[in-house]
């Protein structure tokens, strides 16, 4: 035949027949995007991985313990032949040829009537790269070409304007501990594609020069009180710019839900009949000890951590949280925002039992370059905190975890 390039199309699968002709490591790879597909799939293999056999014993394919016969590939609308047996495959493509079904052949492409394009999906778009030709093939290129487009457009740096009226909304996206690379996909695609960006403080600063000259940043942390506390204003502002019919980002540090006041603003934009998404982040609580070398859990050390605010000290009317009950626990203590309260916390927790060698950990700036890791008990962790000017942010960790860790921090 001509050499001419190949026609890209999408096939829809769904309730149709699809025969795979092999068990092995490529139908593997094939078979669960065929069943997202909804394809009616019918293997005929003598043999299979035990991942595809999880799959016949699943119900999400049809398993025919034999080799290829003949007749097999009679009712199918698409094919996959990848068997082992050169023979059974060139026997299989004839029958195809014959039937007019669509056919993968895995070990000799230039005899396949259609190939698999190297594919990757990102927010509804399906990105499917293929070779102009038989000659050109080079699935290693098609699939880093795929890669670069698929992170392209989850990171945001690809960036493909909507054309169709977008429904105004607020997405309440955790930015992560401070480090930008951490944030989640879907996170930084949202700000790619954001109008207005409300930020914290304490959310991933480096990301807010990568937005494009036509997004507004607005610091939440300068908003105008006015009459109303801060959080009503944030609320306000929200509700406010969504109404405009703008794509609002509310960016916070760590996860919305950890201390983050996020469902105080989810619940004021339902008030207002303003759609809000919600995109989880990497809590500090975690992330920071781990960058630190540290782990909350240790087999053999601690099967528990708990996470507390710090904001307001033991002994303050306010707090809610249970500090004689934590004296008793063996696990891991984290505490978030309580660097200017430690010396009472540590204080308490000494007075209820806890040990006064217990080691501490504070890590300032976690995940950022100004990262630094002090270390001290409770009974010197007060004084440390001084002497050694630990300012917030800092995550403090509480427990034998501290003495664990790996690297520069700890031995292992």
């Amino acid at each position: 035949m001509a050499e001419h390039p190949a026609y890209p199309v999408g096939l829809r699968l769904t309730g149709r027949r699809v025969v795979v002709l092999g068990g092995g490591q490529v139908a593997q790879r094939r078979l669960p995007a065929l069943i997202a597909a909804g394809a009616d799939i019918r293997l005929v293999s003598p043999e299979a991985t035990p991942s595809v056999e999880a799959m016949a014993d699943a119900g999400e394919i049809a398993w025919e313990q034999r080799p290829y016969a003949d007749g097999d590939l009679a009712d199918a609308w698409y094919a996959l032949i990848a068997t082992s047996d050169t023979d059974a495959n060139a026997a299989a493509s004839a029958e195809a040829e014959r039937h007019r079904v669509w056919c993968v052949r895995s070990d000799d492409a230039d005899q396949a009537t259609a190939w698999t394009p190297a594919t990757g999906h990102s927010e509804g778009v399906t990105v499917a790269v293929l070779t102009t030709s038989a000659r050109d093939r080079d699935p290693r290129h098609t699939a880093a070409i795929r890669d670069a487009v698929v992170e392209g457009l989850r990171d945001g740096t690809l960036v493909a304007p909507h054309q169709r009226t977008r429904t105004a909304g607020v997405a309440l996206v955790g930015g992560g501990p401070g480090d930008p690379d951490l944030i989640t996909v879907r996170g930084r695609r949202l700000l790619a594609e954001a109008d207005v960006v409300i930020a914290d403080r304490l959310g991933p600063r480096d990301l807010l020069a990568e937005l494009p000259p036509h997004v507004e940043v607005i610091d939440a942390a300068k908003i105008p009180y006015g009459r109303f506390m801060a959080q009503e204003a944030i609320n306000n502002a929200l509700i406010e710019h969504a109404k405009q019919g703008k794509a609002v980002v509310r960016l916070k540090g760590g996860d919305p839900f950890v201390f983050g006041r996020g469902m105080e603003e989810a619940q004021a934009l339902a008030e207002a009949g303003i759609p809000c998404t919600v995109v989880p982040g990497i809590s500090s609580s975690i992330s920071v000890p781990g960058a630190a070398g540290i782990p909350v859990t240790h087999r053999g050390v601690a099967h528990e951590f708990t996470v507390v605010s710090g904001h307001v000290a033991p002994d303050d009317e306010r707090s809610l949280v249970d500090w004689p009950s934590l004296a008793r626990l063996t696990g891991t203590l984290v505490i978030l925002m309580g660097v200017d309260k430690i010396g009472r916390i540590a204080e308490t927790l000494v007075a209820h039992g806890k040990s006064p060698q217990t080691p501490v950990a504070l890590v300032q700036e976690g995940t950022t370059a100004a990262q630094r890791r002090v270390d001290a008990t409770l009974a010197t962790v007060a004084e440390t905190v001084v002497a050694q000017e630990v300012r917030p942010p800092a995550v403090i960790v509480v427990g034998e975890v501290v003495g664990v860790g790996v690297g520069p921090h700890g031995a292992a």
